[in-house]
């Protein structure tokens, strides 16, 4: 990717082609130094637009959360709380595929942004006006944790530097996990996140705890 130089720099220029240098080479390979490169510009004219790196991060985050929430806006309504919330999540998920190296980096910001922010207040109206109560909504956003936004944490992660296989002279002392890693199969790469968070397994886990919390609202 390189961009036209002759387009005047601006903070939202500089910010997708963030995002377009993350989503072809990964995060790792954004510096400004690349950025620049990518942007045909100096890397000391980035710094008119965006702070430092971590400006860059932090916009990238309100990129991405812009564009999930642009998705979601485009839903149909639903009547059926259950139904809205799933499908607000699944299409917010659809945006973090797009952008496989967002997941990682939204778990790591240490500051919320306004555009994350407004897509849970979506989220919170859908459920309170399902009938929730806000503290069960507060105990919700808890058990969904990053699903609701569209994606699931990792318990174990083999891209960060583990095995998925299981060393020879630790199976006999594991038989439980390594009888379980022997069957389980992750087939379809386009619909993952990481090393377990598949389409399938992602709405597994949705679809247990909306059904759990669907029998909470009916107390």
């Amino acid at each position: 990717m390189t961009t036209d130089a002759r387009i005047p720099l601006s903070r939202d220029r500089v910010l997708r082609a963030a995002v377009q240098l993350a989503d072809e080479h990964g995060l790792r390979a954004l510096t400004m130094r690349r950025l620049a490169e990518e942007l045909g510009a100096e890397a000391m004219s980035l710094y008119y637009h965006v702070a430092k790196k971590e400006d860059v991060l932090d916009g990238i985050v309100d990129v991405v959360a812009g564009e999930i929430n642009d998705a979601v806006a485009r839903i149909e309504p639903s009547p059926e709380w259950r139904q809205a919330v799933r499908l607000r999540i699944l299409t917010a998920r659809q945006v973090f595929l797009r952008h496989r190296w967002a997941p990682e980096l939204f778990e790591t910001r240490a500051s919320t942004s306004l555009a994350v922010l407004k897509y849970y207040d979506g989220l919170v109206g859908l459920m309170h006006r399902g009938g929730f109560s806000h503290d069960r909504i507060h105990h919700a956003l808890h058990a969904l944790g990053s699903r609701a936004l569209g994606f699931s944490h990792e318990v174990f992660d083999p891209n960060a530097g583990a095995s998925a296989e299981i060393p020879a002279d630790l199976a006999a002392q594991l038989p439980n996990l390594v009888g379980m890693l022997r069957e389980i199969a992750h087939d379809d790469p386009d619909s993952t996140l990481g090393w377990c968070d598949d389409q399938a397994e992602f709405e597994f886990g949705l679809d247990l705890i909306l059904g759990g919390l669907d029998r909470l609202r009916d107390r």
